[in-house]
């Protein structure tokens, strides 16, 4: 196959290609679908396994695991040789692994695999997040950035129920056979419609000592520090609503399944309607000047949260509306802080992607197991949700200039942002100018 020619990106405020939108989108989609479709398999698992459902649950964190290494490893290596390449390869990977997965004889070596699926599957987010940034800057960034969220929420809604029918006519194995196909597609598309957005002149061209040194003069800079966390207290919350929900929602509150999935379907709704606003806005509202507005409204309606809650106001209601105005807060925060904090390090944006990515993870990771550990009823999870969302407040307020006297503008003007030569060269769009890049 030839290697398609990077096409020209529109001016800010016109409508992003569709086609690249579906594609990044499917990238986004990727290892959603590949832990969301697999948990109602767990039980099965463990029983054909013959494992206990800790050794199931490990199949999960394998990938987590590995998909933070992969974004760690994969982007910068991409700033190396390239986004297409990486791409590809991350993609064939998850084909080839989700084939092996349908076939494994143990446990073991069935999380080994997982391990290796969260690799791929991340790489190919890393990669294709970095081709973002080498496209747009800016408020582009931001506005595609909340374009993916529509992804990011619908996968947890639907990718379960595909799975629960998917094994329950044909077995767990059976679920991985749907993965391979789903990248198969994604394969195909990519090499049809993925452009190389980095050309040779700038690329990367030190060893591999330079890796770590592009990760230290990342973390060197305090305000891209603030921005890259931020993603990651956001995706806290979630992933604490998330696991708490059921207990609280389904045995402390009473909700029959059916109820239960009609509310989680809202709360995504939330989430999405959030992030789809700000990409409307943010063709007419710098990303800094919303995330300042976003952030401290998550903290608010966290705070009505835990009041509603403590208090016994208003019941299953007088917890889900202030949850569902946090969510929808949190559209305002997770790409505008992704898009600021990747428009100071243009030069290396793969690395700047994984650090951005593997920060999501951890941080995602590491808070959201407190809502068991405080008891697991609707106190430790709104607790923890108002936690998070305040740590993430004080931190943009205080490792940012961003609620100073004009202190939007200064967060706006990109660090180390080449952005001009970019222009110049027709790889990205600049969002403040409005004028059109050609290829």
């Amino acid at each position: 196959m030839t290697r398609r020619p990077v096409p020209t990106t529109a001016a800010s405020g016109s409508r992003l290609p569709a086609s690249f939108v579906m594609l990044i989108g499917s990238f986004t989609l990727l290892p959603a679908m590949s832990t969301d479709m697999y948990l109602p398999s767990l039980p099965q698992v463990a029983t054909d396994l013959g494992t206990t459902a800790a050794g199931a649950q490990f199949t999960i964190t394998g990938m987590v695991l590995g998909g933070a290494a992969g974004q760690l490893i994969v982007g910068p290596l991409s700033d190396r040789v390239g986004r297409r390449k990486p791409a590809l390869v991350a993609v064939s990977g998850h084909v080839l692994i989700s084939l092996l997965c349908a076939i494994a004889p143990s446990i073991g070596v069935l999380a080994g695999l997982r391990l290796l699926q969260g690799f791929f599957a991340a790489s190919g987010i890393v990669t294709a997040i970095a081709v973002v940034r080498d496209r747009y800057t800016g408020s582009e960034v931001a506005r595609l950035m909340s374009r993916l969220m529509l992804v990011i929420a619908a996968a947890p809604m639907l990718a379960p129920s595909i799975g629960t029918v998917v094994a329950g006519q044909w077995g767990w194995r059976a679920v991985f056979l749907v993965l391979a196909g789903v990248g198969g597609a994604l394969l195909l598309f990519a090499l049809l419609r993925l452009p190389e957005s980095l050309p040779p002149e700038r690329r990367q061209r030190h060893g591999v000592g330079a890796l770590a040194r592009g990760y230290l003069d990342l973390l060197r800079d305090k305000r891209f520090r603030a921005l890259a966390v931020l993603p990651g207290m956001a995706q806290a919350v979630v992933i604490s609503y998330v696991a708490g929900s059921p207990f609280v929602l389904r045995e402390q509150f009473g909700l029959s399944g059916g109820q239960f999935s009609l509310v989680f379907a809202l709360g995504g709704a939330s989430l999405v309607a959030g992030s789809q606003l700000n990409a409307g806005l943010v063709r007419r509202i710098s990303p800094s000047r919303l995330l300042r507005v976003g952030a401290p409204a998550m903290a608010g309606s966290s705070a009505v949260l835990v009041v509603m809650v403590v208090g016994g106001v208003g019941g299953v209601l007088g917890l889900l509306v202030p949850l569902w105005c946090a969510l929808f807060a949190l559209g305002f925060v997770t790409s505008n802080a992704s898009a600021l904090a990747l428009s100071r390090h243009g030069e290396r944006a793969g690395t700047a992607a994984a650090t951005i990515g593997a920060l999501q993870s951890g941080v995602a990771g590491s808070v959201s197991p407190l809502v068991g550990l405080l008891g697991g009823d609707a106190v430790a999870m709104t607790s923890v949700i108002l936690g998070t969302a305040v740590v993430a407040l004080l931190v943009l307020g205080l490792a940012t200039p961003i609620y100073r006297r004009q202190g939007w503008v200064a967060l706006d003007a990109p660090g180390s942002d080449p952005s001009p030569d970019l222009e110049g060269a027709g790889l990205v769009t600049s969002a403040e100018s409005g004028a059109t890049a050609t290829a």
